[in-house]
């Protein structure tokens, strides 16, 4: 109950219920470069969790601006409180459910999408809960730019499979796909962070995979 209380305090989160989106819409949608007092590009993290993903993006590249969004306030918590140490004016966290996204934001409003190590949701019945599925897809392109970029990183080998096929069936275009990003020599901006847990799993040996996707508007 004190992460809650505390996450109140902090002028970079925002966490509103349905019925106030419903009813009086989310005050920043189309003026996010009001809050961040700039015109750079502004990327997303969906299904931040600690936050440790978009804090670690916004330590890198000062130069672009980042929104972390989770449902768990007590998550969110930790990521808060990490740009409050860092003092990073870049970083904002929403609190709210993946399915009320367009809400937040305008036509055009997002230069790009991280979805790092999502739920995969192996099971057949729940395929709709998948973040990559069309259905995301097509809210994700009511606010994405049109040559905003999608990147998904994840230790699913059936979410990896699942979103090519996505991408394939849907039109879209694939731009990078690794089925084993740690495989190959040399820097790249994607292996920049390489968070707690995803240490965790090269160490067991598992491969993180990389897809980097352009949405076809037409389509989505």
């Amino acid at each position: 109950m004190q992460h809650f209380a505390e996450n109140l305090t902090f002028d970079n989160l925002f966490q509103l219920r349905f019925e106030q989106l419903a009813a009086t819409g989310f005050p920043l949608k189309s003026k996010w470069k009001d809050f961040f007092g700039n015109n750079y590009p502004i990327v997303l993290e969906l299904g931040c969790g600690k936050g440790e993903y978009t804090i670690g993006l916004a330590r890198n590249y000062p130069d672009m601006n980042y929104i972390g969004i989770d449902i768990k306030g007590a998550r969110l918590w930790r990521g808060l409180k990490d740009a409050q140490k860092d003092q990073l004016r870049n970083v904002a966290f929403i609190r709210t459910r993946i399915e009320l996204i367009e809400h937040f934001f305008g036509e055009g409003e997002i230069s790009e999408i991280w979805i790092t190590f999502p739920d995969p949701q192996p099971q057949f019945s729940r395929i709709r809960k998948r973040l990559t599925h069309q259905r995301f897809l097509e809210r994700y392109a009511s606010f994405l730019k049109t040559d905003g970029i999608i990147h998904l990183k994840t230790d699913s080998q059936l979410l990896y499979d699942y979103t090519l096929e996505v991408i394939r069936e849907n039109g879209h275009k694939l731009l990078v796909a690794k089925d084993d990003l740690y495989s190959e020599e040399g820097e790249d901006v994607v292996k920049r962070i390489c968070t707690f847990y995803e240490q965790k799993w090269l160490a067991l040996g598992i491969p993180i995979k990389y897809i980097r996707f352009a949405l076809s508007h037409e389509q989505a």
